[in-house]
């Protein structure tokens, strides 16, 4: 099993004592975020120290658009097998069908130029891709028709209010990584946005992984948007997962 973690979930705490942290606990992998890259080299010495890989990261969009030569050298600098676009900030997001299918255009211009450079490419989602567009379809169903690969969000797929496993079985191999990320009860963990560490929430983890595992997902992601402890999420989490 691939299991990674999501270095933005401890943003707020130094990257040094978070990747000791990491591999104290067990983990093997990273994956990025923009905010790192400010130092590259910072970043790659400190995950070899600590004898982790950053199998993959995440990259604006806009920037991929403007610079995909530079994004292409950063992404095998890192030594990343996967990119992903991570997010539209609201003032960008499309507000009807043909913007999202601008958007899913703008995608796939980009798809086979990292992946002639070896790279996979796909969309991270958030809730507001999962939102009806008067027809029953999403943003995320056109992505689909467009092929465009997915790093699925499984909490996110939740807030949105759609079955974690049907969304798996219906996106299927479009699904290259998936983000392992737990909500807790509604009114629980307010100081933690309503996150939970993974198998603490209310996502039923053992056939979310079976159904993972049957759509040919074998890279996972550990994520959780603000944790208040970080070392508690990372480990929590990376226990209930292995011991599935």
């Amino acid at each position: 099993m691939n299991l990674s973690y999501q270095l933005y979930s401890s943003r707020n705490w130094p990257l040094p004592d978070t990747l000791k942290m990491l591999s104290g606990i067990g983990y093997t992998e990273v994956e990025a975020f923009g905010g790192l890259f400010d130092d590259v080299a910072g970043l790659k010495a400190a995950c070899a120290e600590n004898g982790l890989t950053i199998s993959s990261c995440h990259m604006d969009l806009d920037k991929l658009e403007t610079d995909i030569v530079g994004c292409i050298a950063l992404g095998k600098d890192l030594g990343v097998k996967r990119i992903y676009g991570p997010y539209l900030d609201e003032e960008k997001r499309p507000t009807d069908r043909a913007g999202w299918k601008k958007l899913a255009d703008r995608l796939a211009d980009v798809k086979p130029i990292l992946e002639t450079a070896g790279f996979v490419f796909g969309w991270h989602n958030h809730d507001f891709e999962f939102v009806d567009l008067g027809d029953g379809t999403t943003p995320m169903d056109i992505f689909a028709q467009a092929k465009i690969p997915f790093e699925l969000d499984l909490g996110w797929v939740h807030v949105a209010g759609f079955d974690v496993i049907e969304t798996i079985q219906k996106y299927g191999p479009l699904i290259r990584t998936a983000h392992i990320k737990d909500r807790a009860a509604d009114g629980k963990n307010s100081d933690e946005d309503g996150w939970a560490d993974v198998g603490t929430g209310v996502l039923d983890w053992a056939p979310i992984m079976a159904a993972l595992k049957d759509a040919g997902v074998d890279h996972y992601v550990i994520e959780h948007d603000n944790p208040s402890d970080h070392e508690r999420f990372a480990r929590v989490s990376f226990d209930h997962i292995k011991s599935l």
